[in-house]
């Protein structure tokens, strides 16, 4: 006789063993809502499509609710977002892994989120697409038989499908499933069940692994990981040559991160592509002093080969800045975007939006070699999200899990930038430890962090 199908606990206990320390988890409706009650959030980053960043369980006191409509405990260094900026989080590819509940999945991993038999003409997509298109691995977590005893996991969905071979692996109350290229593999078993049981209960063709082996429930302990570097030479080593950086500012000092820009330049790294609001104008404009850091250390040092910004001229003929003068030289290129077309292109990029339209610049040089399009009897430019190798941002406050806090109009460009980059480094001038910031004062969640470095409080913004 098989064993018995395992419930809820036991099936997300299988599915922390999926975690690792730092990953951003996204958690659709049903079992997967069940997952942060057994893992402490404060190593995992669970997301809810309601807006919780940091997910530390189902309870009962909380009036905070997860994607499932549960009453939930924000976990010490959570926060609060729109659904906005979580669908970006989602679709940008910033998730490890997204937790789904299927009602069908295929043997090519296309997967079905909620449409059931009994409500074919109801689409229910919610997040789950979002969810899958974006995450770098997929765990469907669900039960293999429907109540009704056919199968969930069949050759082909026979019911419209939400995401089209995106599952990479099925935790059923049976077993544990791979989906590969050339079909489903058979992979672990619960307690009490043989791999023939399994295949005979399982409508699609199951391979069985060589290595199979039975389930096991361990939780693991997931920590988080250090994010705090001593320095900000140490924090940016590895930034290659021909890299593309984004590097706030808005003309002034304010949002400058002067400490990691400034480590950036004794490292030496040569051919850079900084993406940035002005390309160094901090020095020659009423804004700053002749001696402010600003963009211009690294361009007199022969490190800029291009830069992409919207003001990238003094504001006076007669004191040109250093990018003017390396210009002027042919020494380095310029494309030249529009301020809310450079914040809209980074924030794109960030959220997974390949390209867009906008009104911005139709008619003029900006638009000459854009593909233009007449939308409502008004012209409009396509423009391309934007993204970047590495990033240097500047805060306020920071705790050791990323969370960020800006002062005053020092924000600008920061945290748009911070979700376009495959590494982010942030300057601040105090971290503190998980939960002193308040959920609701937190701007970039850490997530979008990957290097914390202390400003020294010698240090000057002047040369």
């Amino acid at each position: 006789m098989p064993g018995v199908p395992l419930d809820a606990t036991a099936m997300t206990r299988r599915a922390t063993q999926e975690l690792f320390p730092g990953a951003v988890v996204a958690l659709g409706m049903g079992l997967p809502c069940h997952i942060p009650s057994e893992v402490p959030a404060a190593g995992v980053w669970f997301i809810a499509d309601s807006g919780l960043l940091g997910n530390d369980g189902i309870n009962a006191n909380a009036d905070t609710l997860d994607a499932g409509g549960n009453p939930v405990a924000t976990g010490f260094g959570g926060s609060f977002t729109g659904v906005v900026d979580v669908a970006g989080i989602l679709r940008g590819g910033h998730t490890d892994i997204a937790v789904l509940q299927p009602s069908q999945v295929a043997s090519n991993g296309d997967f079905v989120h909620w449409t059931t038999e009994e409500t074919p003409g109801l689409l229910a997509t919610g997040s789950a697409v979002d969810m899958a298109y974006g995450a770098s691995k997929v765990v469907a977590l669900m039960p293999n038989r429907h109540s009704v005893g056919r199968s969930n996991i069949v050759k082909e969905c026979n019911l419209p499908v939400d995401g089209v071979g995106k599952v990479n692996l099925i935790i059923t109350t049976e077993a544990v499933i791979k989906v590969n290229r050339d079909g489903l593999e058979l992979m672990e078993t619960a307690p009490g069940w043989t791999a023939d049981e399994v295949v005979g209960i399982t409508d699609a063709p199951l391979s069985i692994s060589p290595d199979l082996k039975e389930m096991t429930f361990q939780v693991p302990k997931l920590a988080a990981p250090n994010k705090v570097f001593p320095d900000a030479m140490e924090a940016l080593k590895d930034v290659p040559e021909g890299a593309t950086v984004n590097v706030d500012g808005f003309a002034g000092p304010g949002g400058m991160a002067h400490y990691l820009m400034t480590g950036l330049r004794n490292l030496g790294v040569k051919g850079l592509h900084l993406i940035s609001n002005t390309a160094g104008v901090a020095r020659v404009s009423a804004f700053g002093t002749p001696n402010i850091i600003d963009h211009s250390i690294l361009v007199e040092n022969n490190q800029v080969a291009k830069a992409t910004a919207s003001y990238p001229v003094s504001p006076s003929a007669s004191r040109p800045s250093a990018f003017e003068d390396a210009f002027n030289r042919g020494e380095a290129e310029l494309e030249v975007v529009p301020q809310g077309t450079l914040a809209e292109r980074l924030r794109s990029g960030g959220a997974g939006v390949a390209a867009f339209y906008t009104p911005t610049g139709a008619g003029t040089l900006l638009a000459d070699g854009k593909e233009t399009r007449n939308i409502g009897g008004r012209e409009y430019i396509l423009e391309m999200g934007m993204r970047a190798d590495f990033c240097i941002i500047r805060g306020y406050k920071a705790d050791t899990l990323g969370n960020v806090v800006y002062k005053g109009t020092s924000r600008n460009f920061n945290p748009v930038m911070a979700t376009t980059a495959r590494t982010t480094v942030v300057e601040v001038d105090e971290i503190v430890e998980p939960g002193q910031l308040g959920p609701e004062e937190i701007v970039t969640p850490g997530l979008f962090i990957d290097r914390i470095v202390l400003r020294p409080r010698d240090f000057s913004a002047y040369l």
